[in-house]
């Protein structure tokens, strides 16, 4: 990584993803790509806000960066800017395919995965290069994890407190 100021990656996203750290834009510019993304019904929903900063948050973004997100107009941002400086320190990461997963997942955070926000996925999909079978591919692994994750709260009996 450059001189740039960077920001470490929490034990569960080195774990995850083997990144260890990334410039403090990058994590702001994620976040912010991932709003536009779920702000293409119209709104981005409580849940979908809290959905990107508890993720971010658990691969160890400073709370400072989330202050970014709290008058962004995600209606008139600029996809393309916000993704052109996305970079980790590990070379083989793909931004692209990494911004769709989460964005599947974010979108769907609310309970609703609205029509406008599936759009939006799959043109931001496109636009960023990630081929269709890819987007299936990441859309069927999102409702895997969750029909898994229902699985284990059922057995444990874990229930979630709202």
């Amino acid at each position: 990584m450059s001189d740039e100021q960077t920001v470490k990656v929490s034990d569960f996203g080195r774990e995850l993803y083997g990144v260890s750290e990334a410039p403090r834009q990058t994590w702001i510019n994620y976040g912010k790509a991932l709003l536009t993304i779920a702000g293409a019904d119209g709104t981005v929903s409580p849940a979908e806000y809290n959905w990107v900063i508890e993720r971010q948050r658990k691969y160890g973004a400073p709370e400072d960066i989330f202050a970014e997100y709290e008058n962004f107009d995600h209606q008139s941002a600029n996809f393309d800017e916000l993704l052109a400086d996305v970079r980790v320190d590990v070379e083989t990461w793909n931004a692209a395919r990494h911004l769709i997963y989460h964005a599947i997942q974010m979108c769907g955070a609310d309970g609703t995965y609205a029509e406008a926000e599936r759009s939006r996925v799959v043109r931001a999909a496109r636009a960023l290069g990630v081929p269709d079978d890819v987007v299936l591919a990441l859309h069927a692994l999102v409702d895997m994890e969750k029909a898994v994750y229902e699985m284990r709260a059922a057995l444990f009996h874990v229930t979630v407190l709202e």
